[in-house]
């Protein structure tokens, strides 16, 4: 009997160990895109088109780990809650992987013309949208509930930034028609990164229904104090 705890916690183990290889591969292909939109790299970008598999692989073995545990075990209120979060964390990481192959793609579109004049800071855009992804999975296997908030904030400067890039491109297709099909792949890109910022939300969110037994998706009072907070866009 003893062992029966041991085992089923070396299920949970495994399924978190999931998760954080597929948080790190899906984190790496976004850095990697960026990369390849920064440096003009084609092999890169296609590298990251390539890695995607790997990620949707491993989505499919964590539905059949929580599956598998939820179907074997008689699972109390708090696991039930962890194969729930575990699912949607996976489902979005997924995602994320799929923006990631989305700005490579455009990326070789870019590359075959010439630089926008235009400046849009993805790369800042880029790395606010990782930091998100990274702070989500560090508050799901450090227990860190606290940190969500914070997250959520994030997601905010993301989401000007996406709107600038809206303004400014705009612009550049008015004043000079030449330049729309690179605009529109700039705007792919910016749209693309802000749905990894918005994933790596929802991933924050689960995290704290995880471990604080509330669900604050819809809560408008937590999105209020966090809107009112000192974060700001730099």
């Amino acid at each position: 009997m003893s062992q029966l705890p041991h085992q089923f916690e070396a299920q949970l183990a495994h399924i978190r160990d999931a998760l954080l290889l597929m948080a790190s591969l899906a984190g790496r292909n976004l850095a990697h895109a960026m990369q390849a939109l920064t440096e003009r790299d084609d092999n890169l970008a296609d590298s990251v088109e390539a890695e995607d598999a790997s990620i949707d692989r491993l989505e499919i073995s964590v539905d059949e780990m929580v599956i598998n545990y939820m179907a074997t075990h008689a699972p109390v209120a708090r696991d039930c809650r962890f194969m729930l979060a575990a699912s949607k964390i996976s489902s979005n990481l997924e995602r994320v992987g799929d923006q990631a192959t989305t700005i490579a793609r455009r990326v070789r579109d870019l590359n075959k013309e010439p630089m926008l004049k235009a400046v849009v800071d993805l790369p800042t855009m880029a790395q606010l949208a990782e930091q998100m992804l990274r702070e989500s999975i560090t508050a799901f296997i450090d227990q860190k509930p606290e940190i969500v908030p914070g997250i959520i904030g994030r997601d905010q400067q993301v989401d000007e930034i996406n709107r600038r890039a809206i303004r400014e491109m705009t612009r550049e297709m008015a004043s000079e028609p030449t330049t729309i099909s690179r605009a529109l792949c700039v705007l792919v890109i910016a749209k693309a990164i802000e749905r990894i910022a918005d994933h790596a939300k929802n991933i924050a969110e689960e995290v704290f229904y995880l471990y604080r037994a509330e669900d604050i998706r819809h809560e408008r009072s937590l999105r209020e104090s966090v809107a009112a907070s000192d974060l700001r866009v730099v």
